[in-house]
């Protein structure tokens, strides 16, 4: 699924890439706050793909074709183009730098190996209220293509292309009538979220806020503060 070009460069809303150190033991949750990647400009088009899986076993007894089986599906993926330039600053050395901390996303992180749970960062793309894109992940490649060097051959202009797969959150709650898994999302308050605009979008309710102030023991709902994570409870808690 791709979305067409939302205007580079001119959104209030900047795109951002949170980097994170994997979490210790079994949770689910992002560790600490490595670095924030500030895009330089916001990207044309993003790329989302979503698969199911099935396994089909052939049998020779049967003419037309084993009947295939269900195996579940399979966690998102996103490809997303970040456009780097300092042209205008021919002495900078930003593209190098960020394109270094792209790519650091590829390697395991020192705490981690510390903790002998030696993983790469989990990392969480931002961008405003559009909350389709947004889930824990790992970044699987990076491929960076410089374009523009200064005189001493500095990289001044860059072009990467960053691919993300879902690392999908354990479900955190369970129905205790139907004994049905309930998943809850996790979403962090970027400027101009509110709590019925949340649930709104999340339930299809504005009402529904109550929930989500309950949930995370918010006491003054006007106020919601940017870069704070909310926990979202899944829709089958909602009203229950």
């Amino acid at each position: 699924m791709k979305f067409p070009s939302f205007g580079i460069g001119d959104s209030l809303v900047r795109a951002t890439l949170a980097i994170h150190q994997p979490p210790i033991g079994s949770s689910t949750k992002p560790g600490a706050l490595m670095k924030t990647f500030d895009f330089d400009f916001n990207p044309s088009q993003l790329s989302l793909t979503r698969r199911a899986q099935w396994k089909t076993t052939p049998t020779a007894a049967v003419r037309d074709g084993a009947v295939p089986e269900f195996m579940g599906p399979e966690p998102r993926e996103m490809t997303v183009e970040i456009f780097l330039d300092r042209s205008e600053e021919p002495d900078s050395n930003d593209v190098r730098r960020k394109v270094e901390a792209l790519f650091s996303c590829c390697e395991t992180t020192t705490a981690s190996i510390a903790a002998k749970q030696p993983s790469t960062p989990w990392v969480i793309f931002e961008w405003g209220a559009f909350s389709t894109a947004r889930f824990n992940a790992y970044v699987s490649s990076v491929e960076a293509q410089y374009t523009l060097f200064n005189t001493n051959g500095m990289p001044i202009r860059a072009t990467c292309q960053v691919n993300l797969h879902e690392i999908p959150s354990s479900t955190l709650g369970q129905n205790p009538t139907s004994g049905a898994l309930t998943s809850r999302r996790v979403h962090r308050v970027v400027a101009g979220d509110s709590l019925p605009l949340l649930a709104w979008r999340e339930y299809g309710d504005a009402t529904a806020w109550r929930t989500i102030a309950e949930a995370n023991d918010i006491d003054d709902p006007k106020t919601l503060t940017p870069g704070v994570e909310l926990m979202l409870p899944a829709a089958e808690e909602v009203g229950a």
